[in-house]
């Protein structure tokens, strides 16, 4: 199940949600995948629920290849406390197994609870990240990564032209330098992401590149992903983008990779150019879950795991790189740096809140250490704690946040002389004090603490073909609502469109759907055509497209 549903275990206040995620979890261990996703308000709610876990007996595992030691300390602290419960309650030993587990080895320590239980573990965590990091550098080098430099803003280009020129450069860059030659054509040819921060500039990014001047020897296909998009429209984006970038083909038999793929033989053979570049514009959603090889990537930074978890995606099923030239460049800013914004510059995704901040330097030259990233991009500064003044170095910051966020500095002894961290807003305030009894620690840290979504359906009607309408459950009728939402539908020209990697037809899926469903289009539409619109306040206006999907105009 989502994480969604079963958080409802500990963060119902009211109504009987909690009923069922509560009865599941009574019943089985608890497995958080990327757990370091999240961040800020989300991180104390997960702790809640891993001590109900542990309260009820169960065992709990959190995986990521990036946990940083105090998600990993607060997390296991947590577990500890609820186990404490259980054991007393059955009179059962209270000593708790930690296990550690990789690729190379694993590892168990039995921890009792006691005064030194946190040190124990600590010493435990750190034996088992210093082997790692040993095996990690014995192994070969696939990612390397420069910063690339943005222009000084001018009176006569907008800041985000700018911006996209300069991403534009990049993929020029990275594609003469990663490309790979197609054997029936001749043509050199690449598949590269380019990520961004938020859904708007993913969109607006995908326009500038399909209408863009390229060199005349360069062909491009682009596409957005992103998650305001169709339902079934993202299916058949990932499932061509899922047997596409599988580039894990035996080498003797390369008819199974992806220049043999029907979608991009044809663009291979009708393309007539030198070059052809392929280039997926996504936010995100393309950092986890995805088992994706890209020969390149040009990153918009968030946060030191986003490049990591984006790194993730370079080279994924290959061995070492072929030469010596970075294949991930990192934009000096992010386009609200870029802007000019001065506070939370990294947030929504990101660290920076409140005091927070990177200071006085948001540029990526000032905080990351560009010899590092040249020499090879791997998770050791996530899973190392950084030493470094939280407002200097962007991997230094979020070790901080997390520490301070889930309260591990009350558990080292780093606190204030006389604040024991048990108040409503802290998670071991929850876990020993009496908070539990109340709703305010759900109040003060909510769990996916955003504005409303709204579920959009595209519908197929019989007189205005596709559009959008909602579920009325009161009067159990569909209701338009392109109007009322102000959705404007937009079309593509013909030479934008001709640049789309994967032109999709909204009309051909759904027939194609309720024809293996036997069912009318028009109910497997209202099924399949879901689009879930974050973020969903009054007054906002958007457009549509069915290859970018939905944005809100400003």
């Amino acid at each position: 199940c989502t994480i969604d549903h079963i958080m409802g275990a500990t963060e119902t206040v009211r109504g009987g949600r909690y009923i069922l995620p509560s009865l599941r979890l009574m019943s089985s261990d608890l497995v958080i995948d990327e757990v370091d996703d999240f961040t800020g308000e989300d991180l104390v709610a997960i702790g809640r629920l891993i001590h109900l876990a542990g309260m009820l007996g169960r065992k709990v595992m959190i995986s990521s290849a990036t946990i940083p030691p105090d998600l990993a300390l607060g997390y296991f602290t947590a577990y500890q406390k609820g186990w404490a419960l259980f054991a007393a309650s059955r009179q059962h030993n209270s000593q708790v197994a930690a296990g550690w587990t990789d690729e190379f080895k694993t590892e168990l320590v039995t921890i009792s609870q006691g005064e030194n239980d946190v040190s124990h573990y600590q010493a435990g965590h750190e034996n088992f990240v210093a082997k790692r990091i040993s095996k990690l550098k014995q192994e070969p080098v696939k990612r390397r990564a420069e910063i690339l430099t943005l222009p000084e803003k001018n009176d006569t280009d907008s800041a985000d032209n700018l911006f996209f020129s300069t991403v534009q450069k990049g993929v020029l860059n990275k594609h003469q330098q990663h490309f790979t030659r197609d054997d029936k054509t001749g043509c050199q040819v690449s598949f590269g992401v380019v990520r961004c921060a938020n859904i708007k500039p993913c969109i607006d990014l995908t326009e500038y590149l399909l209408a863009a001047d390229w060199p005349q020897d360069t062909e491009v296909r682009v596409m957005a992903y992103h998650s305001q998009q169709v339902l079934l429209l993202r299916h058949a984006q990932e499932k061509h983008l899922d047997k596409v970038l599988k580039r894990k083909y035996p080498v003797n038999d390369p008819k199974d990779g992806a220049f043999y793929q029907s979608g991009i033989r044809q663009h291979l053979d009708t393309c007539g150019t030198k070059n052809l570049i392929f280039i997926l514009v996504a936010t995100p959603v393309e950092e986890v879950g995805r088992d994706h090889d890209f020969d390149w990537a040009v990153v918009e930074p968030s946060s030191y795991r986003s490049i990591i978890q984006l790194a993730g995606r370079v080279r994924r099923h290959r061995g070492a790189l072929d030469n010596e030239s970075p294949n991930m460049a990192l934009l000096q800013y992010n386009l609200k740096g870029y802007r000019g914004e001065v506070r939370d510059v990294f947030s929504r995704p990101g660290y920076e809140q409140n005091g927070w901040q990177l200071s006085p330097s948001k540029s990526l030259s000032d905080v990351l250490d560009s010899k590092v990233l040249l020499k090879g991009v791997d998770a050791v500064p996530r899973i190392v704690k950084d030493t470094a003044a939280p407002s200097k170095k962007l991997a230094a910051l979020e070790h901080f946040v997390i520490n301070r966020t889930l309260g591990c500095h009350y558990l080292t002894g780093e606190a204030k002389q006389g604040d024991n961290g048990r108040g409503p807003k802290n998670l071991w305030g929850y876990t020993d004090d009496y908070w539990w009894m109340t709703a305010l620690p759900q109040q003060f840290n909510r769990f996916r603490n955003s504005a409303p979504g709204l579920s959009l359906y595209r519908v197929l009607d019989d007189r205005k073909g596709a559009v959008f309408k909602i579920y009325d459950r009161r009067n159990r009728c569909w209701v338009p609502v392109e109007d009322e939402l102000g959705i404007q539908v937009q079309q593509l020209d013909a030479q934008h469109s001709k640049r789309l990697w994967l032109a999709r037809d909204y009309v051909g899926l759904v027939a194609e759907q309720s024809k293996i469903r036997n069912e009318d289009p028009e109910r497997t539409s209202q099924r399949l055509g879901e689009l879930s619109l974050s973020f969903y306040q009054d007054g906002n206006h958007y457009r549509y497209n069915d290859q970018l999907g939905l944005v809100k105009v400003d």
